[in-house]
C-alpha cells in the first residue's frame, strides 16, 4: 500500500487538505497527515484539522509521495519550514513524488525543484521572474516526471484523482471517481 505525507500548517487550505486526504484514503492509499506544531490545526477559513502526528514523529521517514496543500499562510509556514524542506529534498533526491498545490509549489520553487520543469500554482503565488528556471502554465494539474503541481482549490479533486493514478493506477482512480458521481 502507498504511503503519502500531507504536512498540515496553520493557514492551510482546507479544502485541498481533505480532498487530498479523502480520496487518496478512498483509494486506499495509507496518508499520514502531521502537524509542523500542535495537532489541531486552524485552517485558512477557520475549520480545525487534527492531523494523525506531529511531524517530528514522521520527518525521518520515506514516503512514496509528499504533498503540500496551499493556501495562506499555510503554504508559506510549510516553505519556511526547515524540516518540511529537508524532507522534500530528500524525497525528491530518492525518487519520491513531490506534489504541491495553490500557493504551495513555492515551497518546491525555493528549493529548486521546478527548475526545468513544467508547473502550476494559484495565479499570483509565483512570479516567473523570480523563479526563471521553471515553466510556470495556466493548467489544473501538472506532472512533470516526480514533480506534481495543482492550480488551486477549484481543481483540488482534479489534483486529488491525478496523485491517486500515478499511486494506484488507472482503474482504481476509475473506481473512485466512479464512486463519487453515483448515488450510494
Amino acid at each position: 500500500m502507498p504511503r503519502v505525507l500531507v504536512p498540515l500548517a496553520e493557514g492551510l487550505e482546507e479544502l485541498e487538505a481533505v480532498t487530498i486526504i479523502d480520496l487518496l484514503r478512498r483509494g486506499e492509499v495509507e496518508v499520514v497527515t502531521a502537524a509542523l506544531g500542535a495537532r489541531e490545526v486552524t485552517a485558512s477559513h477557520g475549520t480545525v484539522l487534527v492531523a494523525d502526528t506531529d511531524l517530528d514523529a514522521v520527518v525521518d521517514e520515506q514516503f512514496d509521495m509528499v504533498v503540500l496543500p496551499g493556501g495562506l499562510p499555510g503554504a508559506d509556514h510549510l516553505d519556511q519550514d526547515p524540516r518540511v524542506r529537508a524532507l522534500l529534498q530528500r524525497h525528491h533526491a530518492a525518487g519520491a513524488y513531490t506534489a504541491a498545490i495553490c500557493a504551495a509549489p513555492k515551497a518546491l520553487a525555493s528549493l529548486g525543484l521546478l527548475d526545468e520543469r513544467r508547473a502550476t500554482h494559484y495565479p499570483g503565488a509565483l512570479n516567473a521572474a523570480d523563479f526563471p528556471r521553471a515553466e510556470l502554465v495556466d493548467a489544473p494539474v501538472v506532472i512533470d516526471g516526480k514533480v506534481v503541481t495543482g492550480r488551486g482549490p477549484g481543481t483540488a479533486m482534479d489534483f486529488a484523482l491525478e496523485l491517486l493514478e500515478l499511486l494506484q493506477g488507472s482503474e482504481c482512480r476509475a473506481q473512485v471517481e466512479t464512486g463519487l458521481t453515483r448515488a450510494a
